[in-house]
């Protein structure tokens, strides 16, 4: 990837911060956050602006607003919140050619945690006021961006159906674990695939098909080596699961937690830079990319955004380890 321009390496070092923060989630706790942030950066004698979203419906608004007040001011916009946060600011952020910085506040925080960035508030805060750009391979399919992943099928009803079971109960991986058991019992639906790449055409049947763009995230499930190294050469990863019943499911969710999916016989993976699907008989379908879910009409083109994200990294003292 190209470096970053001068005006971005300036902005990074010495730009104010537009913290965009979603605070639709918990008042009490957004609050907290906020002061905690403020008084981090405060110390670091940085300036900074806050732009809180009230309404999850309009973080793209928001977003936009910050993208412009960091194009006038020589800044960078920050993003706080979890992956799904992360990637609807980075929607904004990415044609605009300005730093983006990350305070992870998720569940999983895959995105943040692949770059080492702290998962505690205050030290990730911390580190932004050292730290340098380093460009960032993006995903998109069907020009929507992804960061850590997309899929369709039976994953994005996982994941709905986990958000659904977390109101209720709270968010932790155990309520994650037992909402994705509830999903697999009353899966049933298979998708009949049409596949290019490379001027290749498969057709396949399976109940989903997932793509990552996270190397922390496939090599925790256990999709090592040749496809995890993959999204850190300019290429997406896919995961192909073959048509099977729900027991066998069972087994490819419990080798998932347990970080063994590579050695499944049932799964199929292969890397690529640009990938068409075309699902037989719908007009249109349901995508997740980063843990929210649209619908898109076909055919589905999963590729390398054309433009890297200049994400703000921390320095060495500053870098928490990838766990």
């Amino acid at each position: 990837m190209s470096l970053p321009p001068a005006s971005a390496e300036i902005a990074a070092r010495r730009g104010p911060f537009f913290v965009v923060l979603n605070a639709g989630s918990g008042r009490h706790d957004s609050d907290e956050q906020q002061a905690l942030i403020a008084r981090t950066l405060e110390q670091g004698g940085r300036a900074f602006e806050f732009l809180l979203v009230e309404d999850p419906a309009h973080i793209g608004e928001v977003a936009r607003r910050a993208v412009g007040l960091a194009e006038a001011r020589q800044g960078v916009v920050v993003a706080a919140g979890g992956d799904g946060t992360i990637n609807a600011v980075a929607r904004e952020v990415l044609a605009s050619g300005c730093p983006f910085g990350v305070l992870p506040q998720g569940t999983f925080n895959y995105f943040g945690r692949a770059h080492g960035i702290p998962q505690d508030t205050a030290a990730a805060a911390r580190a932004l006021l050292g730290a340098s750009i380093a460009p960032v391979q993006a995903g998109q399919v069907n020009g929507r961006l992804f960061l850590v992943n997309a899929s369709l099928g039976l994953y994005p009803q996982l994941l709905e159906d986990r958000e659904a079971w977390k109101a209720q109960l709270g968010r932790s991986r155990l309520v994650a674990f037992l909402s994705g058991i509830a999903t697999l019992l009353q899966s049933r639906k298979q998708l009949h695939l049409q596949i290019e790449s490379g001027g290749q055409i498969v057709a396949l049947r399976t109940p989903t098909l997932f793509v990552g763009n996270n190397r922390l995230q496939l090599t925790r499930v256990g999709i090592a080596g040749q496809q995890a190294d993959a999204v850190e050469q300019g290429q997406l990863a896919a995961i192909v699961v073959r048509p099977i019943g729900t027991l066998a499911l069972f087994g490819l969710l419990m080798r998932g937690v347990l970080g063994q999916l590579g050695e499944a016989d049932n799964i199929d993976s292969f890397s690529f830079r640009r990938l068409t699907v075309t699902p037989r008989g719908l007009k249109r379908i349901k995508v997740a990319t980063d843990g929210e879910t649209a619908w898109m009409r076909p055919p589905l083109v999963f590729e390398i955004a054309p433009q890297p994200l200049l994400l703000l990294v921390p320095a060495p003292a500053d870098r928490a380890e990838v766990a």
